[in-house]
């Protein structure tokens, strides 16, 4: 039987062994050497290219030493390195798999997990080379390394198996209520499995959203780890570039139906927009704690408002709340209005979209201003013209630019309230001609299951 103590004199006197043993024992020893610093850069990857080397070099030593102690040395360095790769290569598949949820594609985190998977085969194969050479030795020691290895193994499978491919809909009041929209339209394009967490705020009311949207069986039960949401707007603009006008008209059956909105929203909007006649622009005002650099800066919101007052138009301030002075006379100011109880109950959110279509269709509503807010997705997404804001080119939004149509970035450089004044006087000169997609169209637009796009977002 080959004693642990033999083995650490074999480990101690290293010109016992051949050229290709000691190369290997040296490497472990120096693997080892180094665990407690693993988190220092470039550690971790000069410790698992030690490792490969030691089981390399091991193996290729171990093929001539037949039946001597310098075999029996051998095992004992392998099962240990083997078991280190195990541990290591689940400690590696953790670290991988949260990248890879957060990549900033599908694409990306599919070919993430991909690598995970891999990941987790070579702590299998360690694992399973570890068993076989604590076996020979068969020592405590070299049993309880082996079992290590297993957990090891058993840990990184059970990532790759545990893999969250749900998508979270935010329903409480303190996430991004337009986040909601990148979510179910990117489910209706590619067929994405959608979690709402138990409990929250608006539950019901974005169970009832995704009901009424056609994506009830894309709902899975709630789990940690959830997909990012930044692949969201990459799939929506696959989709917008592969056929605009059929992805649009998707959105528009599942967010708006095939009924007109009610009377109650109708009476409500009559009321609030006061007989005000002609053409108008609906200007969002954003005022949040969260990412408070892409809040709306009251001076702009100014000059923009007189942008449009001099074009001819009518400024509707929508959003967060907005100072007084800064709504010129004769505007519209439905801001905080989502806060009502019309915007609050069951079909808050189809409400809220209803209420933009109405304001489009029946009071000459051209188009949308404001910053990155996501609440301007919704009504963008379904042909609403929109021009947002920002301080430097936005990659996920700016994934839009180009593929759906009407959708402009303006970033804020010199000259850009130009670009602004132009573009109201474009909108003013080419206004939108009634419904883009009226309700008879929704009832046949649809996104067909089997499309090219989708096959190929999901393989």
């Amino acid at each position: 039987m080959f004693k642990e103590d033999t083995v650490t004199r074999l480990l101690d006197n290293e010109s016992e062994g051949g050229e290709l043993t000691r190369k290997a024992v040296t490497l472990l020893a120096e693997a080892a050497a180094v665990q407690g610093t693993l988190h220092l850069p470039g550690v971790r990857d000069a410790y698992r290219w030690r490792l490969e080397q030691v089981v390399l070099l091991a193996g290729q030593a171990l093929e001539g030493a037949g039946e001597s102690r310098e075999a029996e040395l051998l095992h004992w360095v392998l099962v240990q390195a083997c078991a280190a790769r195990a541990e290591d290569a689940r400690y590696g598949a953790g670290q991988l798999s949260r990248g890879a949820q957060r990549a900033p594609t599908l694409e990306d985190c599919d070919d993430g997990w991909q690598r995970v998977e891999q990941i987790a085969s070579t702590a299998e194969e360690a694992a399973l080379a570890a068993a076989g050479f604590a076996q020979r030795l068969n020592t405590d020691k070299a049993r309880a390394m082996a079992l290590r290895a297993e957990v090891a193994a058993k840990s990184a499978r059970k990532t790759v198996q545990e893999r969250n491919r749900a998508y979270t809909f935010h329903a409480d009041p303190g996430f991004s209520f337009g986040e909601g929209w990148y979510l179910a339209a990117a489910a209706l394009f590619a067929g994405l499995s959608i979690q709402i967490r138990p409990g929250a705020a608006h539950e019901l009311q974005a169970r009832r959203f995704l009901f009424d949207a056609g994506l009830e069986g894309a709902l899975r039960p709630y789990r940690p780890r959830p997909a990012s949401p930044k692949h969201l707007t990459h799939i929506i603009a696959e989709a917008f570039r592969a056929d605009a006008q059929q992805a649009q008209g998707t959105l528009c059956t599942a967010f708006l139906g095939d009924e007109s909105a009610s009377a109650t929203l109708r009476a409500w909007i009559d009321e609030k927009m006061g007989g005000t006649p002609g053409q108008k622009v609906l200007l969002w005002v954003r005022t949040g704690d969260h990412h408070v650099q892409r809040n709306t800066c009251f001076d702009e919101l100014r000059q923009i408002s007189e942008l449009v007052v001099n074009t001819g138009l009518t400024p509707i301030f929508f959003g967060d709340n907005v100072p007084r002075e800064l709504v010129p006379p004769g505007a519209v100011n439905l801001t905080l209005c989502w806060k009502e109880p019309l915007f609050q109950g069951p079909e808050m959110r189809r409400a809220q979209l209803q209420l933009f279509e109405e304001l489009r269709c029946r009071h000459g509503l051209l188009g949308q201003i404001g910053v990155t807010t996501a609440g301007m997705d919704g009504p963008a997404l379904m042909g609403l013209p929109t021009l947002y804001l920002t301080r430097e080119h936005n990659v996920r939004l700016g994934k839009w630019v180009g593929a759906v149509p009407g959708y402009q970035e303006v970033v804020r450089e010199p000259g850009y309230f130009a670009i602004i004044r132009t573009t109201l006087q474009q909108w003013q000169q080419c206004p939108p001609r009634g419904e883009a997609i009226t309700i008879e169209a929704r009832k046949v637009v649809t996104f067909k299951p089997g499309s090219v796009l989708k096959d190929a977002i999901n393989k």
